[in-house]
């Protein structure tokens, strides 16, 4: 089924044109990214999908009764409700209809409805109508979906009665993220939804959006979660757009194809091209040739003539060098514990860094990873234990909120002023080299996007020459190529590295270790980020072998000490069966008022019988009876169960 169609479109912003002519198509069950370099148009083109910007021409046209949930990168839920009864509010028309299912059946206990003709046939019939919508739309378990939701991004049942508006802006974009899932609008749009999410929250979106009933379309930097989810890739490059089929790993194969391809035929024709106009050059003059040079001057202006193809937009260009190297022993954390005003966030931390590693430092949001970092570099004092720094130890920091990039400088004295004995030349190539080139070195840093001030960020970082670099979420805001160059830049780099991320793909390409922060410190895994998931996958499982065998073992126990009761044992297992047969009994009996309960139902769609008032209250009052003896065995029933289940 088509959901979408988006027919033509192009935006500008004032003279600049956003997007030309853009074509998009989006059925059921498509799993749809939308990539392209920072300021490609993506958001743009998501708002206007969306129906929160306008375009200059071209037509979205989609079925009236599709609908569409967005969310953009930076929106938070702002509420003044509790986290539970702001996403209750999502079922107001399902609980509405709940409220109803019981007021009628209120109305059907009441025996005054049987004395006027057709109003218990009527009750009957919209009881019956209403329930099976209200299970259609999920009446019975809208409860459960919202715990589920919660837990996949970290709130548990302890948090439900937290106001939101006291939340910090991470935990709010989260939960606006909650509330649009549980929506399930057939048309999910949205940008960059792994933001503020920890790996595992990560994890449990990928393998609920894969499961998602509707069709959606994604803006995301992490290529780990598009290539677990998508099948399908547009890409915007130059106001244009273009289609792949795959995950986004299949696109990059499928560009580079097409390029080699395309490359090839322009060379080929540029060949053929130089070959004719060669002979019309030395043929045209000649009366014996000139009718042969003149024919090949038509077929030539004939010609479809191919641009060159365009390849990939320019990709910023750096390496990290350092000035003089460490000793062996770089860094070592000794139980320490690290927090705000004397409160520990994190504890039990034991961290020992050698020349040439490369750790990631994982574990959930607000765990202290980031406050671990900031110790070590000495912003915060560290609450106890130690940490002891190498020789000749030179640290490079870089933060995720590059919180020191605000001033109201241009980008070219922001830069010159960290090294000032650089000559501008210099200062000029380096941010030409970060894609700051002609007036943008011009800009306002205060005025920068957040992918404009990560390049100015790593530009300073590259300048130190620093031989310990300690990186804070250093992927963020960066698009998926200047990811590629990050990457490259730092698998060469001849130092040590600290980092954290929650791109799981920047991980594997990057970590030689990962160093997982938990409540109860720190464990050290040897190896990158699908070893780390690997081992601790098998540390589970070995886990849950000993409790089995710690179980076997205790039931052993029991038994042998079980043996010098026999008397008791005798009588424990007399018992049991006794309730063996109570359950037997309980199950025919059920079965049997089943059988009458389904005779009496009968009876009462009978004409003969509603319309006799006086009997078919008789009926109803026997039904009822029969319903509460039922529900009085089955009580007794699953009492009797749990007991011999334990």
């Amino acid at each position: 089924m088509l959901l979408l169609q988006v027919q033509q479109i192009t935006k500008h912003f004032g003279a600049d044109l956003i997007l030309s002519n853009i074509k998009l198509e989006l059925h059921n069950r498509d799993r749809t990214a939308l990539v392209g370099r920072n300021g490609a148009g993506k958001s743009t083109l998501l708002k206007i999908i969306a129906g929160e910007l306008s375009h200059d021409s071209g037509q979205i046209v989609k079925p009236k009764d599709v609908s569409i949930g967005y969310l953009s990168q930076h929106t938070g839920l702002e509420s003044e409700l509790t986290i539970w009864e702001e996403m209750l509010s999502v079922f107001d028309d399902v609980r509405e209809m709940e409220q109803n299912l019981r007021s009628i059946e209120q109305k059907m206990s009441d025996p005054s409805n049987y004395e006027q003709k057709g109003a218990y046939e009527k009750l009957l019939s919209e009881y019956d109508r209403l329930q099976e919508t209200f299970k259609e739309i999920g009446g019975y378990q809208y409860e459960s979906d919202i715990r589920s939701v919660l837990h996949g991004f970290r709130f548990f049942e302890e948090d439900y009665n937290t106001n939101i508006s006291t939340l910090s802006g991470g935990q709010k974009t989260r939960l606006a993220l909650a509330k649009l899932l549980l929506t399930k609008p057939d048309l999910l749009i949205l940008d960059e939804p792994t933001n503020h999410l920890d790996i595992e929250s990560m994890a449990w979106l990928e393998k609920y959006l894969q499961n998602y009933p509707g069709a959606l379309l994604l803006v995301s930097h992490d290529r780990y979660f598009l290539d677990q989810i998508v099948t399908q890739v547009y890409e915007l490059s130059r106001n244009e757009i273009s289609i792949f089929h795959g995950n986004y790993s299949k696109y990059l194969e499928q560009k580079a194809q097409a390029y080699e391809r395309d490359m090839k035929l322009f060379e080929k024709q540029q060949g053929e091209i130089a070959k004719m106009q060669d002979f019309i050059q030395r043929n045209l003059a000649r009366a014996s040739t000139t009718k042969r040079a003149q024919s090949r001057r038509r077929q030539l202006e004939r010609m479809n003539i191919m641009d060159r193809p365009a390849g990939d937009e320019k990709s910023a260009s750096f390496s990290f060098t350092i000035e003089k190297q460490t000793g062996n022993d770089v860094l070592s954390v000794v139980d320490g514990a690290v927090g705000y005003d004397g409160e520990p966030l994190a504890a039990n931390i034991d961290l020992s860094i050698s020349r040439g590693d490369s750790i990631a430092l994982v574990g959930p949001n607000g765990i202290g990873k980031s406050t671990l970092l900031k110790t070590i570099i000495e912003k915060l004092p560290i609450l106890s234990g130690e940490i002891k720094y190498g020789s000749n130890v030179q640290i490079g920091y870089y933060d995720q909120e590059q919180a020191d990039l605000s001033s109201n400088k241009t980008v070219l004295q922001e830069l010159w002023d960290h090294y000032p004995m650089t000559n501008e030349r210099d200062i000029r190539t380096v941010l030409g080299n970060f894609l700051f080139s002609g007036d943008d070195v011009l800009k306002v840093v205060s005025s920068l996007s957040g992918g404009e001030k990560a390049r100015l960020a790593l530009a300073i970082l590259m300048l130190q020459k620093a031989n310990l670099l300690i990186l804070d979420e250093p992927t963020n805001h960066l698009d998926l190529d200047s990811k590629e160059v990050l990457e490259n830049s730092l698998v060469d780099y001849p130092g040590t590295i600290l980092f954290v991320s929650h791109d799981r793909y920047f991980i594997n390409r990057i970590a030689t270790k990962v160093v997982e922060l938990s409540g109860e410190g720190t464990v050290e895994y040897l190896g990158d980020y699908d070893y780390f998931v690997e081992k601790k996958t098998e540390i589970a499982e070995l886990e849950k072998l000993a409790q089995e065998k710690e179980l076997e073992k205790s039931k052993t126990a029991s038994k042998s000490v079980d043996k010098n009761s026999y008397a008791q044992d005798k009588e424990l297992q007399k018992l049991e069966r006794k309730r063996k047969r109570r359950l037997t009994e309980i199950e025919e009996l059920v079965e049997q008022l089943e059988l009458e309960l389904a005779e009496k139902e009968e009876l009462l769609c009978q004409p003969d019988v509603y319309e006799d008032h006086e009997q078919s209250l008789a009926i109803h009052l026997e039904v009822e009876k029969i319903k509460e003896e039922i529900d009085q065995l089955m009580e007794e029933w699953t009492e009797l169960s749990e007991v011999l289940d334990s």
